[in-house]
């Protein structure tokens, strides 16, 4: 669905990826890990339009888009919940999702597909006529998910969910995840809580200095000595840290 091709990006003089490639296939969760500055966030901003690349190829459903305005690259099918939510806090909740609409013809289906979000948002429902700045962290990162579920996406990008939540919160916008895809929406997750995102995900990725340094099914790189020491918090002897995610 996704193919990205020897990717590098630079701000200014700055280069933040170095030949990234990486590919996402149709209906899996693909997750992003790295450390902070690897670049993991300038891949998805690249992805969806709002950084352009100094060279290589991003491909989507077969069509290059790295050169498309974010504009025409949601119209494709992607959308793109951005590290902070990119919320309008002193919009209300019901007047953030709206602004999703803008693009979408089907004009007829948006009732259907508000009922289906506040199903799987409920709180989102609740809080229809509260302004999106006044709502606790998980309950904006709801209203960022759901944001971008109307614009129907075939691919949804997700950046640093967990970010700054209660382990309780991150536990259920993980569940929300699985359901989401269990309806047919791909995603590319960049995530800081390595032990979930691969619990989830079926392939994974790990950037370092802007490099792709580690790579393989989510399952085996559970289990690997290298993904284990850096982000799972686990000892060559085994003993796990709870102090780290």
């Amino acid at each position: 669905m996704l193919e990205i091709l020897d990717l590098h990006v630079s701000y200014g003089r700055v280069r933040a990826l170095h030949g990234v490639s990486l590919n996402v296939t149709e209906g899996a969760i693909v997750a992003v890990l790295g450390p902070n500055g690897a670049g993991k966030s300038t891949l998805l901003r690249t992805i969806s339009g709002l950084l352009r690349s100094r060279s290589g190829e991003i491909r989507f459903q077969s069509r290059p888009i790295h050169k498309l305005s974010p504009t025409e690259i949601v119209r494709l099918g992607i959308s793109h919940v951005p590290e902070g939510r990119g919320l309008i806090s002193d919009f209300t909740v019901l007047e953030n999702l709206k602004l999703a609409t803008y693009i979408r013809r089907d004009r007829n289906r948006l009732a259907n597909d508000f009922e289906r979000l506040y199903a799987l948002f409920p709180v989102i429902r609740e809080r229809q006529k509260q302004l999106a700045g006044t709502l606790s962290g998980g309950e904006q990162q709801m209203l960022a998910i759901a944001r971008a579920l109307l614009t129907r996406p075939r691919l949804l990008l997700i950046d640093e969910m967990s970010l700054g939540l209660a382990p309780l919160v991150i536990v259920r916008l993980f569940d929300i995840l699985r359901t989401i895809n269990g309806d047919g929406t791909t995603i590319l997750l960049v995530e800081q809580n390595a032990r979930l995102a691969l619990q989830v995900a079926s392939h994974a990725y790990v950037l370092e200095n802007g490099r792709v340094v580690i790579e393989g099914r989510a399952k085996d790189l559970r289990h690997d000595p290298r993904i284990e020491a850096s982000y799972l918090g686990i000892s060559r002897a085994g003993d796990p840290d709870e102090s780290v995610s």
